[in-house]
């Protein structure tokens, strides 16, 4: 099979494209500058030069290849408009990444109960109704002849297989404990998120390719807990020990702009039961506190 990534260079993408590789299949990874597509090329990607806004590029790509992964940017329509385009017709495979953060909430670090799976109503935060609604264009694409699937990821952990080897919001947690000399967390931290290791989300990735129905939804969860704990975790990675310190909203907002409400102060619980039956997926990857207190993020630390 040959499959076009957009996001080939990232964290998710990257990983995904390492494990298609690994099983025989080729890839063709949309990428901005030369050294990044020579970068791609010695790990047996084909680069193809391009922008999220070439939308014949990514249009005639998408066509000419057997399915496409989109884990370029969750809130891009255009990219989608492009490959929904290409693919109209086809019944070939489409792969979009979203997140969980479409369920958060405004808690400011306060636990909610709220747990959701692929059918529960939800009214997402402002800053997320555009990224609900291109999951929903993707959603619909499977009435006009597309095998569209969309993946929503919780907070994702683990050493990356691809160019870019590290997750987003783990390693700020990490940097802002050294800024501080103490581990923090937004609030009282005692809001929940669930949490996937990488390993397992590029075999949900691989498992949606070859099975998942037109129109499918999928969460990827495997297992949660308060943003507090995960804190403590990480300052005994550090040697600061297990003692950590609220982060009041607006200072979190003042360094790390407003996506700190909905990334590290909500709660965003989910529940990939669906997965698990619908695809035989079956979550193998390290716990998450044990991947930073002794893992994969312990070895990183070694490194730098």
């Amino acid at each position: 099979m040959r499959v076009f990534i957009t996001g080939a260079t990232g964290y998710i993408g990257g990983s995904v494209a390492a494990k298609l590789l690994e099983n025989g299949h080729e890839v063709l990874g949309l990428v901005r500058s030369e050294d990044k597509a020579a970068q791609l090329k010695r790990r047996g990607i084909e680069p193809l030069p391009g922008t999220l806004a070439d939308f014949d590029t990514i249009l005639q790509a998408s066509k000419r290849c057997d399915a496409v992964i989109n884990t370029a940017s969750a809130d891009e329509t255009f990219p989608v408009d492009a490959i929904l385009a290409g693919l109209a017709g086809s019944g070939k495979p489409f792969i979009h990444t979203s997140g969980t953060s479409v369920v958060s909430d405004r808690a400011a670090g306060e636990y909610g109960d709220a747990i959701f799976h692929e059918d529960s109503p939800f009214e997402p935060l402002p800053e997320r109704m555009l990224r609900v609604a291109i999951d929903r264009t993707v959603l619909t694409a499977g009435r006009k002849g597309i095998r569209s699937v969309v993946i929503r990821p919780s907070l994702i952990y683990g050493c990356g297989r691809g160019l870019n080897p590290n997750s987003i919001q783990i390693p700020h947690l990490i940097e802002l404990a050294k800024k501080h000399g103490i581990a923090r967390h937004v609030g009282r931290g005692l809001n929940m998120w669930s949490h996937v290791h990488i390993d397992d989300v590029v075999d949900l990735y691989l498992r949606a390719l070859d099975q998942a129905p037109a129109g499918s939804l999928f969460y990827a969860e495997n297992g949660e807990a308060p943003w507090k704990t995960l804190a403590s975790a990480i300052g005994r990675l550090l040697g600061f020990g297990g003692e950590t310190k609220d982060w009041p909203i607006a200072e979190a907002v003042k360094e790390w702009g407003p996506g700190a409400i909905t990334s590290y102060g909500s709660n965003s619980r989910v529940s990939a039961l669906k997965a698990r039956k619908m695809l035989g997926w079956d979550p193998k990857g390290p716990a998450l506190l044990d991947d930073v207190e002794h893992g994969s993020y312990r070895e990183a630390l070694g490194r730098a």
